[in-house]
């Protein structure tokens, strides 16, 4: 027997959904199983480089085909606007004070939350409490409890856990949750909900690889939970067991993906993932984050980050988050956004004659010889990482020799990061000159000028999808182009410097 929802109605019966009662024939639940095994095949090896794209076309196909056995069977779309006022009763039933704010529809970003009055600065506006969160624990309460327990996947993946969560109390009329879940999105802007034609907006942008691998994850880990759902006699007695769609488990996994927060576990000892309800309304803006956990109090306290006058709309700060990041785990781009970025993979080849001594400062240095750095928007696009890799990278065997015979201390590290501290004139030169030819490269691999892309946004008949991704590639230009003008500028002023000594 599994487990019951502590939260259930007690002695209550599931109760039916909507689109419960549908049934696939025995084609084709066989059809099905085909599929799904395709898929997980499929998902097994993915290509890097130019086939990448190719690939995700197929991975999308059987994905596609999947969806279209399965038509019928997910939940059905419900109306946010008509759940709202349950939803709000539903809070105040449970001790939720709302009264600082209220749920409001904004043009440009959807749902999000109003001052009722004006706030000051760190004037606490929404204090929510952890009996009507949703979290890892509560899982482990509820009807999944036992797969949990059985499952080694589930036990290494509390965000996976929290995405099943959500679905099976999505498919209990009479959940704890119901009221939140009513008002949760019916669908994403997530680049797990973008077609093929969609993502090709991102060719030359880092995301694009970046979304290809998020579908290739969501689609094993659906492959995967299908097959345990036929055959695991602890997933029995879970609403989900027979109408386990892939609409649904990527509604669920978006869910979670743009709402989830970190908390501490009751005790403080760990931390757990958790869905906030009325918390996660806020939408986000450039900041500081304003959300804590009060233990004493078992509660999430979210104070306002600005002054913010009534009418106006309430904001907090997701975190430090790359336009790339939001787009691809939040669903939205945010051309304000301060501390925007851009991955740039480099290595060193084993080609390179100081290949060995180059390894071993850089290693010295907690830096691997292959991996994602940034080029960051601002003032200055390179961060102290970066700059100690492309001064390794350029560095002479001299330089080399000199750093690798003696114990680097961490005045010594922090030196080769340092951007007004350079090695040496000639070892500066070259790593502008690198940076200043590869960010040139890196703008030549998108199809389109930044002035196209203004062009492409004006006009009306673009879908969300590609509007986001042009956006994103927009955002990523601007930063690339930023860079090769400030490596030019360095590099002049290298040379500069280089010819007045040679003057004088």
């Amino acid at each position: 027997m599994g487990k019951k929802n502590k939260r259930q109605k007690e002695g209550g019966k599931r109760s039916a959904t909507p689109t419960e009662g549908k049934e696939l024939s025995k084609q084709q639940k066989k059809q099905l199983m085909e599929l799904v095994t395709q898929l997980l095949q499929t998902c097994m090896v993915m290509p890097d480089g130019p086939k990448e794209y190719e690939y995700y076309v197929e991975l999308h196909s059987i994905v596609e085909k999947i969806r279209t056995v399965q038509e019928g069977l997910s939940c059905p779309s419900l109306d946010r606007e008509k759940a709202i006022p349950e939803f709000l009763e539903w809070l105040k039933k449970h001790n939720v004070d709302t009264s600082a704010v209220e749920i409001t529809s904004f043009p440009d970003c959807g749902y999000g939350l109003q001052a009722t009055k004006d706030l000051n600065e760190s004037d606490p506006f929404l204090t929510i409490p952890r009996k009507v969160m949703m979290t890892t624990g509560t899982a482990k309460e509820s009807l999944l409890g036992p797969l949990i327990e059985e499952d080694k996947i589930l036990q290494a993946m509390p965000s996976v856990v929290l995405a099943l969560h959500v679905l099976c109390e999505r498919r209990q009329a009479d959940s704890f949750w119901k009221p939140y879940i009513n008002v949760l999105p019916n669908e994403y802007t997530t680049p797990l909900y973008f077609l093929p034609e969609d993502l090709l907006h991102l060719k030359g942008s880092p995301a694009q690889s970046d979304c290809i691998k998020q579908f290739r994850n969501i689609a094993r880990q659906y492959a995967c939970f299908y097959r345990v759902f036929q055959t695991s006699q602890n997933a029995d007695k879970l609403p989900i067991k027979d109408c386990f769609t892939f609409d649904d488990y990527r509604w669920a996994v978006s869910t979670v993906m743009t709402r989830q927060n970190q908390i501490p576990t009751p005790d403080g000892g760990k931390i757990t993932f958790a869905l906030i309800p009325m918390w996660d309304m806020c939408n986000h803006c450039n900041g500081t984050i304003t959300t804590d956990y009060n233990l004493d109090k078992d509660c999430s306290e979210c104070f306002a980050l600005r002054n913010f006058k009534a009418k106006e709309q309430v904001f907090i700060f997701y975190g430090a988050r790359s336009n790339a990041e939001l787009l691809i785990h939040n669903g939205f781009v945010y051309p304000e956004n301060e501390l925007d970025r851009v991955a740039v993979r480099l290595g060193i080849s084993k080609g390179d004659p100081l290949y060995e001594q180059k390894n071993e400062l850089l290693k010295k240095l907690g830096l691997a010889v292959l991996r994602n750095f940034y080029i960051h928007s601002g003032m200055i696009p390179v961060d102290p990482q970066l700059m100690a890799f492309l001064r390794v990278f350029c560095m002479s065997e001299e330089n080399l020799k000199e750093l690798n015979s003696k114990e680097l201390t961490e005045e010594d590290a922090e030196k080769i990061g340092d951007i007004d501290v350079p090695v040496s004139a000639e070892n500066e030169e070259k790593v502008w000159a690198f940076l200043e030819t590869r960010t040139a490269l890196l703008l030549r691999a998108y199809d389109t000028a930044s002035e196209e892309d203004e062009e492409l946004l004006q006009k009306k008949e673009m879908n969300i999808h590609e509007r986001l991704a042009v956006q994103l590639r927009m955002c990523e230009k601007r930063i690339l182009k930023a860079a090769q003008v400030y490596a030019g500028d360095r590099k002049k002023s290298v040379k500069g410097d280089n010819s007045d000594t040679a003057a004088a």
